[in-house]
């Protein structure tokens, strides 16, 4: 009998920080499904290393010298329509965000994230999903909601008031018995509401909602 072997998640680690990439290497070598095929030390260097090993995630950082992740982030998404761009940053202000998920970034999680929730993160952007680290959800959630015009009025005529708290909290990644606990409510009464949203705005599962929202900014 035949075992089959599942394929390894390939990744690329692009940051200028030598012993930063040293220990993101050292944290996903424990992770039996996902390997570390190369490193780039700029936006550069990971276009480069990106066309030479084609992986499946490229784990970039922004703030970089020669070319920024927010530039090498668009012409990898532009040239390599399969690759997944997961940013790994400590910049969490929406100056940041917005532009890098505009550029076509999978994904957002900041360098305080536990080791735990990057490997999740690779996980989902590989898989086709979109990860955003919780308070930068939050930053991309509430600011499409901010009452700042007639889009903005547009959005919320959509949308009940105890809706929009709830799907603030949705984009954070909270469930449904948190939400309940948070707002005193019972979980059936936030599974309804939930209901309510999705139907409202037509989608149906939390990486719909985050993508959704990105493509409203």
């Amino acid at each position: 009998m035949t075992t089959v072997t599942a394929e390894k998640i390939r990744v690329l680690l692009v940051d200028d920080h030598t012993i930063l990439r040293e220990g993101i290497r050292a944290l996903l070598s424990l992770s039996m499904d996902i390997e570390v095929v190369g490193e780039a030390a700029d936006g550069q260097q990971g276009m480069d290393r990106v066309a030479e090993l084609e992986p499946d995630v490229v784990l970039m950082d922004i703030a970089m010298p020669v070319l920024d992740g927010l530039e090498a982030t668009r012409r990898i998404k532009d040239r390599f329509k399969t690759v997944k761009v997961l940013i790994l940053t400590q910049h969490e202000n929406r100056g940041y965000v917005f532009p890098i998920l505009k550029a076509g970034a999978d994904g957002y999680v900041l360098k305080k994230a536990a080791g735990t929730e990057l490997v999740s993160a690779i996980r989902a952007v590989h898989d086709g999903g979109t990860f955003l680290y919780p308070s930068v959800a939050k930053t991309v959630v509430e600011d499409y909601l901010r009452p700042d015009g007639s889009v903005s009025e547009r959005r919320h005529s959509r949308l009940a008031d105890r809706e929009i708290e709830i799907l603030k909290l949705v984009a954070e990644g909270q469930s449904n018995q948190e939400i309940a606990d948070m707002l005193c409510l019972s979980a059936k009464t936030v599974t309804g509401h939930r209901t309510n949203i999705m139907e409202k705005l037509d989608i149906h599962s939390r990486t719909e909602l985050v993508k959704y929202v990105i493509a409203q900014a």
